[in-house]
């Protein structure tokens, strides 16, 4: 279920991309299901077609969507792909922690720093 709240400074594409990739993201979406179409995800919600279109754009350039012509727009399977390489990047992490002997907590600080610094880090093109 989407919901678009118009008194929002949020964006409504931002909104809608935030929502389909959360979704994606915690499996209410799976992998292969269709999404709706522009036109009719745009008509359901009050929305602009290019409103919808920018959302879809953005979630096909981050890999969470594919879209296969006129067959339509379906959740990707590269979010799982990412999701496999996000786990092996951690165990192989947890196996260097424990080779320095450092504790949980300060690898997790660590995690997190470097975290934010990839977040506040301008996206590479």
């Amino acid at each position: 279920m989407i919901v678009i709240d118009a008194a929002s400074p949020v964006p409504p594409f931002e909104q809608l991309r935030s929502q389909l990739a959360r979704q994606i993201q915690d499996r209410t979406l799976a992998v292969g299901a269709r999404l709706p179409t522009i036109r009719h995800l745009a008509a359901d919600l009050g929305l602009a077609v290019n409103t919808v279109g920018r959302a879809y754009r953005e979630l096909e350039e981050a890999g969470l969507i594919e879209t296969r012509g006129r067959a339509g727009s379906f959740v990707s399977a590269a979010g799982e792909e990412g999701r496999e390489r996000a786990r092996r990047a951690a165990a192989d992490y947890a196996a260097v922690i424990a080779s320095v002997g450092l504790d949980a907590a300060e690898a997790l600080r660590i995690v997190q720093a470097a975290l934010a610094a990839g977040a506040a880090a301008p996206a590479s093109s």
